[in-house]
């Protein structure tokens, strides 16, 4: 289950950032995890809702958005989605076709990216008037 250390890692580059910027608490998270990670959102909700326990990160919502895999066909030049699957098991990809001449000369343009989009975060009302900053959630 890859997705419980890839979500260690996320929390943990999260808390990192909260603690450079002050934060007293996490207030959301927003991912963006391609569809060719093949990491299940539910599995990456499930693991932030363990792995934030105890944590300034503990009750945040986290938002997951799915990036399509996007390819590049060298034989046709056709650019785009992948187009649907083709006899793959969720968890066992096949290398994709272009959908529009089959060729499996592809290079993948996108879906293999997780990262984080954005930390919404609450500062200390203190902490923000010093910075210039209006007291309460703010998007660092």
């Amino acid at each position: 289950m890859h997705e419980f250390s890839t979500m260690q890692s996320i929390i943990e580059v999260a808390l990192k950032a909260a603690k450079e910027n002050g934060a007293e608490r996490i207030l959301s998270l927003e991912l963006e995890v391609g569809e060719m990670t093949l990491l299940n959102p539910e599995q990456l909700s499930f693991a932030f809702s363990i792995l934030s326990k105890d944590t300034i990160a503990e009750g945040a919502s986290l938002k997951i958005e799915i990036i399509p895999c996007i390819i590049k066909c060298k034989e046709c030049g056709y650019s785009g989605e992948r187009g649907p699957p083709m006899g793959e098991d969720h968890f066992i990809p096949i290398i994709p076709r272009c959908p529009k001449c089959g060729g499996s000369e592809l290079s993948i343009e996108s879906g293999r990216e997780c990262s984080i989009k954005r930390i919404r975060v609450r500062v200390p009302k203190d902490l923000g008037a010093a910075e210039g900053i209006p007291s309460g959630d703010q998007n660092r």
